[in-house]
């Protein structure tokens, strides 16, 4: 069956005419939508541009939901969708500017404090730094009064006898191979080589 069918059905059973009931119907289905366009000229529509309706981006072919984010207007307000398709809200310029500018001034504060002020952890690492200072330093003293001891007694012993040095005695190489043969020019250059 048909809307207007269960309609004339209904009428009947009323005694209403169902020409005004179905007017009604129509006239609360029409519901007319909004639109804006972005600083970079995509134009964008919804019902109303107010927190919690849905928005859409206008293309050629169809309706696409926005994606998260936030998107800078046309008339300087920002529109954020905090879910793809529903608007989150929408805060002039001027708010953002204050919020950026509340949030660096923070920061710089915040900066400025950890610069003076030394917190519990560095101040026990600084102690501690000092404390093995302290050691060094006591160390130190106890080490030279060593080496003074040292020194006073070793300038007490006596010095031990100079070492030289020693190299080994030159070995004399007689080779005696054919002995009874007559020595020619290279025997007797070997022979010199050999005993020099």
């Amino acid at each position: 069956m048909k809307a207007t069918e269960i309609l004339s059905k209904i009428k009947t059973y009323l005694g209403e005419d169902t020409a005004d009931i179905v007017e009604n119907i129509e006239q609360s289905q029409v519901v007319e939508l909004a639109q804006a366009k972005l600083e970079n000229g995509t134009v964008l529509e919804a019902e109303a541009f107010e927190a919690g309706k849905e928005i859409f981006i206008l293309t050629d072919d169809e309706k696409v939901a926005v994606p998260v984010g936030e998107y800078q207007m046309e008339d300087g307000q920002i529109l954020v969708v905090s879910e793809e398709g529903l608007i989150g809200e929408i805060k002039s310029a001027e708010q953002e500017e204050e919020v950026e500018a509340s949030d660096e001034v923070e920061e710089q504060l915040e900066e400025e404090v950890e610069a003076k002020y030394a917190t519990k952890e560095e101040l026990a690492e600084v102690k501690s730094l000092v404390e093995e200072i302290k050691t060094m330093i006591e160390n130190k003293e106890e080490m030279s009064e060593v080496e003074e001891q040292v020194k006073e007694e070793l300038s007490e012993t006596p010095a031990t006898e100079a070492i030289t040095h020693n190299p080994e005695p030159k070995k004399q190489v007689n080779l005696k191979f054919a002995q009874n043969r007559k020595q020619g020019t290279i025997d007797r250059v070997m022979q010199k080589l050999i005993n020099n």
